[in-house]
């Protein structure tokens, strides 16, 4: 039997396809817009109708309506996210669902030898000439969950989801059902970009140079970066994400990989968020190599690369440098992602440098991120022992080698101004020594 003979065999319908989930199983969503958003509706409304129980459903950003997390869907579905969303938020924090601390490049590992599934849900592009399908934006931990033992996999088979090159291909054997659509992948705007972004990507770019190798995350402050490193040279991409912004800066030349000394002339990135613009751009481009983040992700990997710049960001920091980017409190907010993987890795780097970056202050000016300790029940995301720069609008703090004591005055020097008295009282307090600007 021939791989399209194969193809037509494993044809089934949304309505059929969603059917062949039971109570009690354990099901992985692929991640972010890679999420096959109709697959998962269904998959709720057949729950429902059927009275189907305990469905554990296990996925990091959830990028479609998130109808398994509405109040009252908690008999069905047990939400377990590893990275919380808008659409998961609520449920974690009031009790309805879970939260599963994970650092972004152990995931693979998760889904294949801890939390093993039952059922699989991708989206995949057109299968190739040889029967080849592309996990397209989102490779990361939803390629993994698919070749875990056992693992029932029902793909989306989409004619608007790039194929990207790399580790990210499966083939139509190797799916147990294939259902095909042809909705939109999902977009995502381009951030609105304010002054104080601006001003801290600025600063950020100071520290970015002719050869350095980037890992940036998504928002406004990764692209304001982006529009300060015009005038660099030879810039390279290793990443767990990119958006549209990386894209103007490679059709300029900026990014061109050409300095890289590891995986040399490719950019090398886990899932994609963007725009169309973007999907077209990866679409069969040999300059991208996509692979799961155990691979892009882990640590050592990333230390391979020389110069390697990581560029995060943060909720709180306090006058230690203990950074929580995931939290607000007890309440979660997010995940760890990426964050302490990359940052370890530049690390590891000859020349790496990591960089968190985050306005001075938050709810229209009235909260600090600067605080003498962090918020009561808040996690620790990046210990003092890993931070390195730290960047607001009001300047940057070089964390990496120096004393608590050095630490404190830098930090107070970058806080917003109306806060940095109270913040220099507790510098006295804790230092028992004049706070004095240096």
């Amino acid at each position: 039997m021939n791989w399209k003979e194969i193809y037509v065999s494993k044809l089934k319908t949304m309505e059929q396809a969603a059917e062949l989930i039971k109570s009690g199983n354990r099901v992985v969503i692929g991640h972010a817009v890679g999420e096959p958003i109709k697959l998962v509706d269904t998959m709720v409304d057949y729950a429902t109708k059927a009275d189907l129980k305990d469905i554990e459903l296990l996925h990091l950003v959830d990028m479609g309506h998130s109808l398994y997390a509405r109040p009252g869907m908690e008999t069905h579905f047990k939400e377990n996210s590893l990275f919380l969303g808008a659409g998961t938020r609520a449920c974690v924090n009031s009790g309805r669902g879970d939260f599963t601390p994970c650092y972004f490049y152990q995931t693979p590992d998760f889904f294949q030898n801890v939390k093993k599934p039952d059922v699989v849900l991708v989206t995949l592009s057109l299968p190739d000439e040889h029967g080849y399908c592309s996990f397209g934006v989102s490779c990361d931990y939803t390629k993994p969950a698919a070749e875990a033992e056992g693992a029932k996999v029902i793909a989306v088979v989409n004619p608007n989801m790039p194929r990207t090159l790399g580790d990210s291909f499966i083939h139509v054997s190797d799916l147990d059902v294939i259902v095909e659509d042809d909705s939109p992948v999902p977009e995502l705007d381009p951030p609105h970009i304010g002054e104080v972004e601006m001003e801290i990507g600025e600063r950020i770019a100071s520290l970015v140079h002719d050869g350095d190798c980037l890992q940036l995350g998504i928002g406004a402050i990764p692209d304001a970066v982006l529009k300060f490193l015009g005038d660099k040279k030879d810039l390279g991409i290793h990443s767990e994400m990119i958006s549209d912004g990386v894209v103007d800066l490679y059709e300029q030349g900026v990014i061109n990989c050409a300095a890289k000394n590891f995986n040399r002339d490719k950019m090398v990135v886990s899932f994609l968020m963007g725009t169309r613009r973007l999907y077209d751009f990866a679409d069969d481009n040999p300059g991208l190599f996509m692979a799961p983040v155990s691979y892009v992700n882990h640590p050592v990997i990333v230390g391979k690369n020389d110069h390697m710049v990581s560029i995060n960001s943060s909720v709180q920091v306090d006058l230690m440098g203990e950074a929580c980017s995931e939290a607000m409190g007890l309440k979660q907010f997010s995940g760890v992602g990426g964050q302490v993987d990359f940052i370890r890795g530049a690390a590891f780097s000859k020349g790496g440098r990591s960089i968190l970056a985050f306005p001075a202050t938050a709810k229209k000016g009235a909260v600090s991120r600067i605080v003498p300790c962090l918020t009561q029940g808040a996690p620790v995301t990046t210990s003092r022992n890993d931070v390195d720069y730290i960047v607001t609008e009001y300047g940057i703090a070089k964390m990496k080698g120096h004393t608590l004591r050095e630490r404190a005055r830098q930090l107070i020097q970058i806080a917003a101004p109306k806060f940095r008295e109270e913040l220099a009282e507790e510098f006295e307090r804790r230092f028992a020594q004049k706070y004095q600007e240096v």
